[in-house]
């Protein structure tokens, strides 16, 4: 019986953390085959039951697409920077829809799994994370599309398309950083979810998806680049359609508001996270 008492392993100590600095990102790496399965999981349960499948990720985007080229492109003659339009709307839906899905996932993520908030102990960061990484598998399909979209009208990507893996990236963290504010308040407040389909279809209208920024005015411009999806979407025209210069000021005032909203977003998120399994 000693020498079993010698070898028992040493109990685990789980205290809260002290202080917003505390935000434990090592956690999750050490989490990282839980936040896998999370995202197949989220994946598989999408589709599931459903007689289209994946099918359903092209279909939501062309038939979009089909809807702003009639209204926007063909009657109120939305000027696209000489690339027709199918393409040019298209190139901007592709990150939007990515951004929406994961904005979306994310802020429900910790209602929907309470039954596993309240049962095991893991890192929490680890399930919003998995909302929005859930979603990229729907825009490598919708990419594939774009490009058959691009071969279609005669237009080949420019040498900045080796940086559209960066945009893809600035496209997550922005989902991830507000979706870390929304889960966090959904918790609370239940009521937040129903302002997320507002919010969402506020934003998009308030993004150069189916116009150019160039519409915006010169001296609104800085103001305009608060919004981190106008830099993201004019960055991928820019990598993808060969626009003639980069949104170089525009892509940065959106970087550092989205630095802000994520360094806010995990602080606040850490703070509240011990008291999720109490309340969600």
């Amino acid at each position: 019986m000693n020498a079993q008492t010698a070898t028992a392993p040493a109990p685990l100590i789980l205290r809260p953390s002290r202080g917003f600095l505390s935000l434990k990102l090592r956690d999750v790496w050490e989490y990282r085959e839980l936040l896998y399965f999370l995202v197949w999981r989220d994946v598989k349960v999408r589709y599931k039951q459903t007689a289209l499948g994946a099918a359903w990720a092209i279909l939501q985007p062309v038939m979009t697409i089909l809807v702003f080229s009639v209204f926007f492109g063909r009657l109120a003659k939305v000027p696209s920077d000489g690339v027709p339009y199918p393409v040019f709307a298209f190139t901007a839906l592709l990150p939007w829809q990515l951004f929406a899905y994961a904005l979306s996932e994310s802020s429900n993520s910790l209602v929907a799994n309470q039954n596993l908030i309240t049962k095991v102990y893991f890192p929490r960061l680890v399930i919003p994370i998995a909302g929005v990484l859930a979603g990229l598998v729907d825009f490598a399909i919708a990419f594939a599309v774009l490009l058959v979209l691009m071969w279609h009208f005669g237009i080949a990507p420019t040498r900045a398309v080796a940086l559209l893996p960066l945009f893809v990236l600035f496209v997550v963290i922005t989902a991830l950083s507000v979706g870390l504010w929304l889960s966090a308040l959904n918790v609370k407040y239940r009521d937040v979810r129903y302002t997320i389909p507002f919010l969402t279809q506020f934003w998009m209208f308030a993004t150069p998806v189916a116009y150019p920024a160039s519409l915006v005015p010169e001296r609104w411009r800085a103001l305009y680049g608060l919004n981190p999806m106008a830099g993201v979407v004019e960055g991928f025209r820019w990598a993808l359609l060969g626009k003639a210069h980069a949104p170089g000021p525009l892509l940065a005032v959106s970087a550092v508001a989205v630095v802000a909203l994520l360094v806010g977003g995990l602080m606040y998120f850490r703070k509240t996270e011990a008291m999720f399994a109490d309340i969600v």
